[in-house]
């Protein structure tokens, strides 16, 4: 889901760069606000397992492969804010060390990946939790925000690839959702099991976060 170098138009690219950096701005503001001494090193542990995840590729239909983006389970454990800044500097670095996605499209892509994870799949993921109540409100919501994440990163990407006339967008919404719906089922199943670890062993950490 990577976009690279000149897939996107001039006025794309550059508007999801300042629509990210202000994002980015606002999220730093916000956890200056609230981040307490216990915060700062889950988000780096949380931001190395992520980056250490999103390295595994995993097979899909088609011969393609997918991998973990993320975005809704560090919403989930650092809270919405915190997240965004731990999956963006996750995307700057794969972007400036292994290439993956253009330079000019890491607006697009920190947004698409990982802004509309933490923030939608944090949404939803609240929703869900809230009505249903306990363990299983969590469990439920988390893979169901999971899911949602890939396929608004997918549908997002999608969006920026036809309004800059790369491929229209009536081929290359309904080939990227059809791909990542099934990559989205992958991340589902791996939120999951990482909510059910932390409920295990330190059910604290998702307490704290929904008092954010």
């Amino acid at each position: 889901m990577h976009i690279p170098d000149g897939f996107l138009d001039t006025k794309v690219w550059a508007g999801m760069s300042v629509v990210t950096a202000g994002t980015i701005c606002y999220a730093t503001k916000k956890v200056n606000q609230k981040l307490g001494e216990r915060q700062i090193p889950l988000m780096g542990v949380m931001g190395a397992f992520i980056f250490a995840a999103q390295m595994i590729n995993f097979p899909v239909a088609g011969g393609t492969s997918g991998h973990f983006l993320g975005g809704a389970l560090a919403a989930i454990l650092l809270g919405p804010w915190s997240a965004v800044l731990v999956m963006s500097a996750n995307f700057i670095v794969q972007c400036l060390l292994f290439q993956d996605g253009g330079l000019t499209a890491l607006g697009a892509n920190i947004f698409n990946m990982g802004i509309i994870g933490c923030l939608a799949g944090y949404g939803i993921y609240k929703g869900i939790s809230n009505i249903l109540g306990g363990n299983k409100g969590l469990l439920i919501g988390g893979a169901v925000a999971a899911w949602c994440s890939v396929m608004l990163a997918a549908t997002a990407t999608s969006i920026e690839l036809g309004i800059s006339g790369t491929v229209p967008l009536k081929i290359v919404l309904p080939a990227m959702l059809g791909v990542h719906l099934l990559i989205g089922l992958g991340e589902a199943a791996i939120t999951v099991m990482a909510i059910s670890y932390v409920l295990k062993v330190r059910s604290d950490i998702i307490n704290d976060v929904a008092k954010v």
